[in-house]
């Protein structure tokens, strides 16, 4: 027996933290339409993979119907009530042959649809993973990695049955039932509809359960989702876990996640598992009418032992498919509630969208106009106040201010990972909204102060940048850096597995290696946001030095807390609230005395306190 996990009601607290997962269940009838878009997957597959399975279903099913009527109708109606050896000889000859081609068409059935289902599944979840890929940050700042990796992965892999037998198995019953119900009634029309009387109610009932079903499935994957969501928190923050001995309240919350993932678990196949029984128990009533009836009608002479007989395999074989419908049900409400949260995802638009006439900007110069730019990330929260600036080429430009001031969003925009609320962000006098996309971040690098490290070796990370590069170029690059150094201090150079997000590096360390990432790009504007946050004073020394042949022919932007690293900038704009401050050189802001003078006295004084 399963151990029932504790589940105490003040673990609840933890659904509390997935609210922003934006999973709930939802009360729709059954939408056939989004039925048939599932099914548009199977389109490239329709004329060469499905007709095969589907003949060698029809082979299969087609045996089977045509055994009872030969062992009814032929062997005891005929060959032994005329007690005729050679007949009998022949159709048993003839039945194993017939059971020969069933075997074959079983096989080719089950291999082709299961090649069919699994083409189907890895077309969806390319398409679904391209999608999300091109999606904009606002629709990652509202859901967890949790969230979107269900979608990817258990909401696809459930429907995987759906796809590798439901379907072909639905043609097959269908088929099966139909010819069934067709022979019963050619025998014997009378006691064809005695034993089919049950099916009315049996309908009626199977519909009831329908809905409590579907609505079962559907929390199913919600819990899911949000199991989910937390291990990949816990994960992420296990240092912090232990750091702060939160291990057991940890558990707690997991356990709370857990156990509802059991109950909801537990409560839709307990309601799944009532069709079943159900079925069956139309076969039995059906069953005691075929003796009740059957008999009667062989004592009235209206119709014969054989038939009786061929009555009693397709009853046998009757209550089969429909026992599978049911379960076929049981899969389509299934794949109704996955497919509603894929198509949830796929049907997401990007906030940041790129027009059909969209313009290519080939070759960049880095010439940036914000011009009476405004952007809120919501309706409470405005982060820019009517700024309007200019960044000529090959400048660099320091964004100074404190957390909150808009200095982020001023970069988010040059990248064109939002579009302003109002006004216009231009790169070479070209609106970013009529640009191509692609074309605008092709030559633009963001270096973040929480780099990401791929797994893979350090010469596959740094020519992530530019996945052409030659590996003379990649060391080039981490040369130039001054990343080289550490590199060669590591067991196998450049060839060293970082294992996940570079733990095996510091954060210095880490940081070098996006510097050089970004430098491979060759990019016209570059980005430096809070990029020397993380690195110790000796690296930041290093990285000085390399910063000159980093920023030479490029547009900067660099975002700094540190002002000692933004000293030699071009023009410094001070941000306050999302709006301009003041702006200058460093001497010139420093004469004003201002807000300027005010954060670099502040640092030098917490230096000295220090």
């Amino acid at each position: 027996m399963a151990r029932k996990p504790k589940h105490k009601p003040e673990t609840n607290k933890h659904l509390n933290r997935f609210k922003y997962t934006q999973d709930q269940a939802v009360e729709k009838p059954f939408n056939w339409s989004q039925m048939l878009r599932l099914f548009t997957y199977l389109k490239p597959y329709t004329k060469k993979l499905m007709p095969i399975a589907i003949i060698a279903m029809l082979v299969s099913t087609i045996v089977r119907l045509v055994v009872p009527i030969l062992i009814g109708k032929v062997a005891i109606d005929g060959a032994i009530a005329h007690q005729d050896t050679s007949l009998l000889i022949k159709l048993v000859i003839g039945i194993s042959v017939l059971y020969l081609l069933s075997y074959i068409g079983n096989v080719l059935r089950i291999k082709y649809v299961n090649i069919l289902g699994q083409n189907v599944i890895y077309d969806l979840r390319k398409h679904l993973f391209s999608h999300v890929q091109r999606l904009s940050h606002k629709f990652f700042d509202s859901r967890s990695a949790g969230s979107i990796l269900v979608r990817i992965m258990n909401d696809i892999n459930s429907l995987q049955e759906l796809f590798t037998n439901g379907i072909i198995n639905l043609l097959m019953d269908v088929v099966m039932l139909t010819g069934i119900i067709v022979i019963l009634l050619a025998l014997s029309p009378k006691l064809a509809l005695a034993i089919l009387i049950i099916m009315p109610l049996m309908f009626y009932i199977s519909t009831k359960l329908r809905r409590n079903i579907r609505r079962s499935w559907q929390q199913v994957r919600i819990q899911q989702s949000r199991i989910n969501s937390h291990l990949n928190e816990s994960i992420q923050g296990i240092r912090i876990t232990q750091s702060f001995s939160q291990e057991r309240e940890n558990t707690e919350y997991f356990d709370g996640v857990n156990t509802d993932n059991f109950q909801s678990w537990r409560n839709a196949t307990k309601k799944s598992a009532l069709f079943r029984p159900f079925v069956e128990m139309c076969n039995a009533i059906g069953t005691v009418i075929l003796i009740a009836y059957g008999a009667y009608l062989i004592l009235q002479g209206d119709i014969e032992v054989g038939t009786f007989v061929s009555f009693a395999f397709f009853l046998g074989m009757f209550w089969e498919p429909i026992s599978r419908l049911g379960q076929m049900y049981n899969q389509l409400l299934m794949a109704m509630a996955s497919s509603e949260r894929i198509f949830e995802f796929l049907d997401e638009r990007p906030n940041v969208e790129e027009k059909k006439d969209a313009r290519e900007i080939v070759d960049m110069n880095g010439h940036i106009e914000f011009d009476h730019v405004q952007f809120a990330y919501d309706d409470k929260r405005v982060a820019l106040h009517d700024i309007s600036l200019e960044m000529k080429q090959g400048q660099t430009v320091a964004l100074v201010g404190h957390t909150g001031s808009g200095k982020s969003t001023v970069a988010n925009l040059i990248s064109r990972f939002y579009d302003p609320t109002k006004g216009a962000v231009k790169i070479d006098g070209i609106d970013l909204r009529d640009a191509a996309i692609d074309s605008v971040r092709q030559q633009i690098s963001v270096v973040l102060q929480d780099t990401f490290i791929f797994s893979g070796t350090i010469l596959e990370n740094i020519r992530f940048g530019r996945p052409d590069a030659s590996d003379e170029e990649v060391k080039e690059a981490a040369k130039v850096v001054g990343a080289d150094d550490f590199i060669h201090r590591l067991k196998d150079s450049y060839e060293t597995e970082v294992e996940e997000r570079g733990n095996i590096l510091s954060a210095g360390e880490r940081q070098l290696l996006s510097f050089a990432r970004a430098l491979l790009a060759n990019p016209k504007i570059l980005i430096l946001d809070e990029a020397t946050a993380s690195i110790d004073t000796e690296t930041e020394v290093r990285i000085q030095k390399a910063l000159g042949k980093l920023l030479k022919g490029r547009t900067a932007i660099i975002i700094a807390h540190r002002l000692s690293t933004i000293r030699e900038a071009d023009n410094i704009i001070v941000l306050q609230q999302g709006e301009i401050l003041e702006q200058g050189s460093h001497d010139e802001l420093m004469d004003q005395k201002g807000e300027y003078f005010d954060l670099v006295k502040a640092q030098f004084q917490m230096l000295d306190a220090m």
